[in-house]
């Protein structure tokens, strides 16, 4: 009916022998090649932990802002776990998920440092993590970081036409941030510094004064005083105080000039002029200006203490609070205000600036 098979018949074995024995070794082991990296690959590094604080010193006292998300990993850090030289958190803002430490200078584990012009306070803030639930493990490192505040013993003054030099008041994070002011003749347009300090009597002088804005607290500029001497101390006779009582630019009310504070477009800025004018029976040509700047938080507005005010049929203000003002004429006090850092004189930093005048 169908296609039988046939059977394969049984194959036949035979053992093979050899005169010599086989020689056998294990195979050598892969070599190990480097590791290939897509181009322009770069191991990612972890992030300074600094970046996620901010420090604010005050006159007696130190207070830390510190992101939850700490490592910049979009991790969140349990509070309990970070302190400030062993002090918790004393507040906590959830809404920006930061934690807040504050705290005298002497307390939280700080240390003093002193030099001859110097006092240091040193912070330490320290992340330990806890470990995860019920396990041995932790999925984050340690973290610890120095913050410093450092206060002036002594206010110096040096001299120099317009090269200011002081030993600022600064924050710390890791590295040091220094608080920087300047203070510039100015060319007729305001673009560039003025390559010039010769003047023909009766051209407007033009200053730009600024702070330099880093991780701080947002700052506003101001000058307290500015007064006009023949030689470089300004404790002599003939002075000429043209911006005096506390931020009030008296030239143009005292002489009629055209002095005045321009409207102010930056907090960290603050541009004016002055009329230029020589000492009567001063035929040295020269006089030397000397003027004190000060920082305070921007985020109050101009007030009696803090302003910027011209004359010209009236008092007005370089930021528009012109009640601010209304003091000029009286006396605006030298009450003291809470500023954002400093020590017995709260970031009132004093330089010494000169500017030679020529007829």
């Amino acid at each position: 009916e169908g296609a039988v098979r046939q059977p394969f018949p049984p194959a036949h074995q035979v053992k093979r022998s050899f005169r010599e024995p086989l020689s056998w070794r294990s195979p050598d082991p892969p070599a190990e090649e480097e590791p290939r990296f897509p181009p322009h690959f770069e191991l990612k590094k972890p992030p300074e932990a600094s970046d996620a604080i901010l420090v604010v010193c005050e006159e007696n006292s130190v207070r830390v802002e510190a992101k939850r998300d700490l490592l910049g990993i979009g991790q969140l850090v349990k509070a309990a776990d970070v302190t400030l030289g062993g002090c918790p958190a004393t507040g906590e803002d959830t809404r920006h998920q930061v934690l807040i430490f504050e705290s005298e200078l002497h307390q939280c584990g700080s240390r003093l440092l002193m030099s001859e012009d110097d006092l240091v306070y040193v912070f330490t803030l320290q992340y330990t993590p806890s470990p995860l639930g019920d396990t041995p493990i932790v999925r984050t490192r340690d973290v610890t970081v120095s913050i410093e505040c450092q206060y002036q013993r002594k206010h110096d003054v040096s001299s120099g036409f317009l090269s200011p030099t002081w030993a600022s008041f600064n924050d710390s994070q890791v590295s040091e941030e220094s608080l920087y002011f300047s203070f510039r003749l100015m060319t007729d347009d305001w673009q560039v510094a003025r390559p010039s300090s010769q003047f023909t009597l009766g051209d407007m002088m033009k200053f730009e004064v600024s702070v330099k804005q880093f991780h701080h607290t947002p700052l506003r500029v101001t000058v307290d005083d500015c007064v006009a001497t023949v030689v470089r101390n300004v404790d002599t006779v003939p002075r000429y105080s043209f911006l005096d009582h506390g931020w009030c630019l008296f030239d143009s009310q005292l002489t009629g000039s055209g002095s005045r504070f321009l409207p102010r477009s930056r907090d960290d800025r603050l541009q004016f002029e002055v009329e230029a004018f020589k000492f009567q029976e001063d035929e040295r040509g020269a006089i030397y200006i000397t003027c004190n700047l000060k920082a305070t938080a921007a985020t109050s507005l101009a007030d009696s203490l803090n302003k910027a005010c011209s004359f010209n049929n009236g008092w007005t203000e370089a930021s528009g609070v012109h009640q601010a003002c209304s003091c000029c004429d009286a006396d605006c006090g030298t009450g003291s205000r809470k500023q954002v850092r400093g020590n017995q004189s709260p970031l009132a930093t004093t330089g010494l600036y000169h500017d030679t005048l020529s007829k």
